[in-house]
């Protein structure tokens, strides 16, 4: 593609020659005379303007810059180069139909130019959307719903009930709407008794969940999902909780059952959230942090650190007193 075609396609505006051709999106060590690039930092300019590549994405900063280089121009420079990969890496293309392996119950619903993987089973009164793909050697349990333009890559496993928007992504190893940890103990014999887990698991849409990650399903009534949640490999969400829009859970996090996650809110890495926790919209949990049974986080853009999970500033206070102490 062209710089100015890329251009257009971003929303950036060109500074230089649109017409030089671009064949690949390349970090700036790695870029070659045909790569473009990008920064957002104005402190990297000078660096990808001296690497090899052929087209820079920058912000405002860099207009006023004497260049050797096609510019674009573009008021979120990362955001903009993401946008630009599909177009130079696009995903191959799939062609729809049902592989011969595969098993499909006959009242199953295949929307139009979906794809059914190798040694796949689909259940009964499954319903799949419009250019859904589903890998090999999945599993669709009974009653499930897919949404449309979603990505169900191998070996996901989704178990009955369970519904998902559109446009999910859903990586190798996923088990969705598995049975809640839950168990009543007998106080005459000492033993432990299931609580039979009938509720379900709704997702919606925009959903992403990394490999090898669960989502269990509700004890009575459901877990629910909203749009634009993103979810990083090896992560646990428990049953019955609740998980607002826009939401990102990085890996090995678990969120223990009935806690409530708003909207916008940023979970770091190895965070333990436990039973029926709220987050309040746009909070911050830092890494390896906890948060303990019934607590409530609040503070918009407020960044929580620690076990128990308190403001990072509170924090630091707490360990600048500790370490006085521990020198007299």
């Amino acid at each position: 593609m062209t710089a100015e075609q890329i251009a257009e396609a971003i929303h950036a505006r060109v500074l230089g020659n649109g017409d030089v051709e671009v064949k690949s999106a390349a970090s700036i060590e790695s870029a070659t005379s045909e790569s473009v690039v990008f920064v957002d930092d104005p402190k990297f300019l000078d660096s990808a303007l001296a690497s090899k590549a052929a087209v820079v994405i920058a912000g405002e900063f860099a207009a006023g810059k004497h260049a050797n280089k096609t510019l674009l121009i573009a008021e979120q420079p990362k955001l903009a180069f993401v946008r630009a990969l599909p177009l130079l890496h696009p995903t191959p293309k799939t062609s729809p139909g049902v592989h011969s392996t595969a098993i499909v119950d006959p009242s199953a619903q295949i929307g139009k130019g979906a794809y059914i993987g190798p040694n796949t089973v689909i259940g009964a009164n499954v319903v799949i959307g419009e250019r859904t793909i589903i890998g090999p050697n999945c599993c669709l349990n009974s009653r499930v719903r897919v949404g449309s333009d979603c990505i169900i890559k191998t070996n996901v496993t989704i178990y009955s009930g369970t519904e998902l928007g559109n446009r999910a992504i859903i990586h190798s190893g996923v088990v969705l709407g598995s049975d809640g940890f839950g168990y009543v103990p007998d106080r005459t014999t000492g033993k432990y008794e299931k609580f039979p887990q009938i509720g379900r698991l709704r997702i919606g849409n925009d959903f992403e969940i990394g490999a090898n990650s669960t989502v269990d399903r509700g004890a009575l009534d459901e877990t629910f999902i909203d749009d634009g949640v993103k979810i990083d490999n090896l992560c646990h969400v428990a049953h019955n909780v609740r998980i607002g829009k826009n939401v990102v859970i990085a890996a090995q996090t678990g969120v223990s059952g009935s806690a409530v996650i708003a909207d916008n809110v940023v979970v770091a890495g190895q965070v333990g959230i436990a039973d029926h926790v709220i987050v309040e919209e746009g909070a911050i949990l830092g890494a390896q942090c906890g948060v303990p049974s019934n607590k409530t986080i609040r503070g918009k853009g407020v960044l929580f650190w620690g076990t128990p999970a308190r403001p990072i500033k509170q924090y630091l206070k707490e360990l600048a007193t500790l370490a006085r102490l521990a020198k007299k």
